[in-house]
Order: structure tokens, then sequence, then C-alpha cells
């Protein structure tokens, strides 16, 4: 039986992953109306890709170091809220504080971007060291954490790069 760490499907969501990583890294010099286009396709493609990686448990309780750190997430953040401008920032139904809430709670496309950012940065950074103990590890963390909270905030950030690039820009 194959490696679900070796599987198409897991392969074709670590190319995703890492071109997610690449688009977000470099952000500064990119033009606004190219990013919000390029968004549109690569967000989908990652959560499809995302979806269709076999479940994976983790086996070794494997500790493994972080690969994105501070500066890189801040950079990644700054970058894209400079970017996007006035445009960062959406109205979220979503939000854990909605349902306190009497008005509208704001969040920006560059801070879940970032947030998506960092958990597929450090998935990159273990996954391309090739130890089978951490690779399948980092899997099944990064997948729980797409299960339960970057995947939200994939759809969130695309439906608003959607608004932006349809209705705005």
């Amino acid at each position: 039986m194959e490696e679900v760490i070796y599987s198409n499907h897991t392969i074709d969501f670590v190319k995703i992953a890492l071109e997610f990583c690449s688009w977000v890294e470099n952000v500064r010099g990119n033009d606004k109306e190219r990013f919000i286009d390029e968004g549109t396709k690569i967000l989908p493609m990652l959560y499809l890709k995302a979806s269709f990686v076999p479940q994976v448990e983790e086996e070794y309780d494997s500790d493994w170091e972080t690969g994105v750190i501070e500066e890189m997430y801040a950079r990644v953040l700054s970058g894209i809220a400079d970017l996007l401008g006035d445009d960062d920032l959406y109205l979220e139904t979503f939000h854990p504080d909605m349902q306190y809430s009497d008005t509208p709670v704001a969040v920006s496309i560059s801070e879940d971007l970032a947030d998506i950012y960092q958990d597929l940065g450090n998935f990159i950074s273990v996954f391309k060291h090739a130890q089978k103990e951490t690779m399948t590890d980092s899997l099944a963390a990064c997948i729980e954490s797409f299960k339960g909270y970057w995947g939200q905030k994939l759809v969130n950030a695309l439906r608003a790069l959607h608004h932006l690039r349809w209705n705005q820009v």
C-alpha cells in the first residue's frame, strides 16, 4: 500500500502549497489587479488539493522546527495589506465574535492569507527535509488545521478577493 505522504494527492497538495507560499512571499512589487486575479485562481486550487489528501494520522509524536518565523509572517501580512490598501478589509459573518456583536465584524484579507501562509510554510519547511516521521506528522497537523482553521480563512479570503476582482477592480 502506498504511503500517504507519497501519494499523488499529497504531492499535488505540496506543489500548490509551495505555489501559495511563493505567491504571498513575493507580493511586494506585484500589481494589485494581478495579485487579486492570481488569488482567485490559487486559493480554489489549494482548497481542492487539501481536500483530496488522504486521511493521515500523526504516528510519531515528532517535534519539528517552526519554518515561518515572526518576521516572515509580518512581512507577508504587511506586504498584502499595503498592496490592497483600503480593499484589505471585508465584513465577516463567520467570525466567532459575530454572535456577540450588534455591528458587523471587519477582518482583513492580509491576515487571512498570512495565517494560511504560516501553517503552509511550517508544513513545507518540515516536508522538504524528507524524513518520514516528521513528514507524516506535519501533513496530519496541516490537514487538521485546514479542517478546523485555515480552510475557513481561505474561503473567506476567496470570497473577498472574488468581490474585488469582479465588482471593483
